[in-house]
């Protein structure tokens, strides 16, 4: 007899010495990062912006035919359409957006999935309306604990059929430091169809699995919301049987430029040899960075980089800067982040199952030549 679950990968580690499969490496194709040198961008291009889709982009034809419904634990359940929502006072602030398993790909063992390097995060102005603004109209009643968020993108995942669904706590659905946006603009433009078009969550500070894309329904729940997403997948467990605790807010990290040019296959950088600016990014969900720094010898030794002035983005990433005088011979560059309530980004892998929040140092291995 045929099952659904027939069709549906199992959770599980890579063997000692397995390489990336060819599930894997079609998850990979679908899907796809950042090139570090698009961090010289304040405002991520939307072609250059990370993606992760679970399922299929859903074909959205027309626009004008897409509509929002908000109800459940509510005293006036509302249908919206596009033209509804642009209506509202738009808001547009600027977030850094990372997927919860960046990094996942350097683990050992390696978790058998999407095979993130470091390369999966963005920043973009994103334009919409306040969700609170949204739930305020509707109304919602006493009680409240949860608001779940459905997507238009359907499949199976560990042979469970479903929608992408997540939820937020409903503090953080109606709280305003961060301000939770339900968008249709990316960049000042439409939302591209990879980003969520028509209509997409933005929550400033959370992970990627937060911002459901497609987004057409809001429903408002008396009782935690125990969706597949929410209470399976997106979980940092040690072991298959642990409840585990949820992802939610983005640890912090840098990410460095990486120097001179590289070869074609390998990526190996080569630099010559005398001063080099060091360039990057650094970002934190939970609180604002106040330092990086930076290691040109393995991680043995640190020193301070120079941090952009923090501006009026307070959900997006800061630009750091720092000189090295190069000399010739192989050399391994490092930069860490520390944010402003002592989190730090940690040199040994912070190991778990589904390869979550893995901020581990990013290290570039470069070749300095001798001089002509």
């Amino acid at each position: 007899m045929a099952r659904i679950e027939d069709v549906s990968s199992p959770a599980r580690m890579a063997e000692p010495g397995e390489d990336i499969s060819r599930d894997e490496l079609s998850l990979a194709t679908r899907n796809h990062g950042l090139p570090l040198e698009a961090l010289r961008y304040d405002l991520t291009p939307p072609g250059l912006h990370y993606v992760l889709t679970h399922y299929d982009i859903p074909y959205v034809a027309e626009d004008a035919d897409w509509e929002l419904r908000i109800g459940g634990h509510v005293n006036r359940p509302i249908r919206l359409s596009m033209d509804n929502l642009r209506s509202y006072p738009q808001v547009t602030t600027r977030v850094t957006i990372e997927c919860a398993g960046n990094g996942r790909a350097l683990l050992t063992p390696r978790p058998v999935s999407q095979p993130w390097l470091v390369e999966a995060v963005g920043t973009a102005d994103w334009t919409g309306v306040p969700l609170r603004a949204l739930l305020a109209e509707a109304d919602v009643r006493d009680g409240a604990v949860d608001a779940v968020f459905t997507g238009a993108d359907h499949g199976v995942e560990r042979g469970v059929e479903q929608d992408y669904q997540r939820a937020l706590p409903l503090d953080t659905a109606l709280g305003d430091t961060p301000e939770v946006l339900v968008a249709y603009a990316m960049n000042g433009a439409p939302l591209p169809p990879q980003h969520g078009r028509p209509l997409r969550l933005v929550v400033p500070g959370w992970y990627g699995m937060a911002h459901v894309k497609w987004l057409r329904d809001i429903t408002v729940l008396d009782r935690p919301f125990t969706g597949f997403q929410q209470d399976v997948a997106y979980r940092i467990r040690q072991d298959p049987d642990d409840e585990g605790t949820p992802v939610s807010r983005i640890a912090p990290r840098a990410l460095m430029v990486p120097p001179g040019f590289p070869d074609f296959m390998t990526r190996a950088r080569v630099v010559r040899p005398g001063t080099t600016e060091l360039e990057g990014r650094a970002w934190s969900g939970r609180a604002p960075v106040t330092a990086v720094e930076v290691s040109t010898d393995g991680a043995r030794t640190w020193n301070e980089a120079v941090l952009d002035e923090p501006d009026e983005h307070r959900w997006s990433w800061r630009r750091w800067r720092f000189d090295w005088n190069a000399v010739p011979g192989e050399h391994e560059l490092c930069a860490r982040a520390t944010d402003a309530e002592g989190r730090t980004q940690p040199l040994d892998q912070p190991w778990n199952r589904g390869g979550f929040a893995n901020n581990l140092v990013q290290r570039i291995p470069v070749l300095c030549t001798e001089p002509s």
